[in-house]
């Protein structure tokens, strides 16, 4: 799993942003957050972002993120049922990490309804959905403990979908032992996950 990567500005529009690492250009779409952030740094300058790979059968995509808050606000939203990256990023482009938390904790559907390509169900299911797994604290989000977060989870993730199981079902099943033994193993929860699948 790719955690970051760090390169000079090759290319930068609103859409995505184009990374040169030692000579290889990686493509990464990108959020208007993290494109203003992106655009103060100037192009040819060299800048890190934070990556999600989303394999599918037909592609393979980078997302990056100028900071870790707005990569897991994103991990968040496409553990919804029905959010899928690109709806995400919409959001994330839409509001700032901040102001996405806060309209969880204060259950204002009408702000994400207020989102192109969200309707009022979509709204619903993400505060129904991510009410328990946020808190605001300091205007900031907060990954509340005893969630599924980090590298191991993520790796397990990568294997099951690798391994040709839906992005979706793979993460109900890891969400689930990771619930009840944040301490697993990415060999454990994949071993335990192919069990439930």
């Amino acid at each position: 799993m790719i955690d970051y990567i760090k390169g000079s500005i090759a290319e930068l529009n609103p859409a995505y942003a184009v990374l040169d690492n030692h000579g290889i250009g990686y493509m990464m779409n990108i959020s208007l957050s993290t494109y203003d952030t992106l655009a103060r740094v100037g192009q040819g300058e060299s800048a890190l972002l934070y990556a999600y790979e989303a394999i599918r059968e037909d592609a393979h995509l980078l997302y990056g993120f100028a900071t870790k808050k707005e990569r897991e606000a994103f991990l968040l939203l496409i553990s919804v049922s029905g959010v899928g990256p690109n709806t995400a990023r919409m959001i994330l482009s839409s509001m700032s990490v901040e102001e996405f938390s806060q309209a969880i904790a204060g259950n204002n559907v009408a702000m994400f309804k207020s989102v192109k390509g969200v309707g009022a169900k979509t709204a619903q299911r993400i505060i129904v959905d991510l009410k328990d797994k946020i808190k605001v604290a300091d205007d900031t989000l907060l990954i509340q403990k005893g969630q599924p977060a980090g590298e191991t989870f993520d790796e397990a993730l990568a294997a099951l979908v690798m391994l040709g199981f839906s992005q979706q079902a793979s993460q109900k099943a890891l969400k689930s032992l990771f619930s009840s033994n944040p301490s697993l193993s990415v060999e454990q929860a994949i071993k335990q996950a192919l069990k439930m699948m």
